[in-house]
């Protein structure tokens, strides 16, 4: 169990060594980290989020604090 997690552990850091070194000189020099689908799809999953929010905040009972007036 715990080569796996090790082996987790590692897998994790070269993926972040792999975005640092691709992703944020990209984006530094102004291009685009996403494609025109990538953006669109991260934008549905926003929307997504944001309607399951307001969602779940109308569904959650309110609560009122002690010694209120109502």
């Amino acid at each position: 169990m715990t080569a796996l997690i090790l082996a987790m552990l590692i897998c994790l850091g070269i993926a972040v060594v792999v975005v640092m070194l691709v992703a944020v000189p990209a984006r530094r020099e102004g291009r685009d980290v996403l494609t025109a689908r990538g953006e669109a799809m991260v934008g549905s999953i926003r929307d997504r989020a944001e309607g399951a929010k307001e969602r779940a905040e109308a569904v959650r009972p309110r609560r009122h604090a002690v010694g209120s007036s109502q």
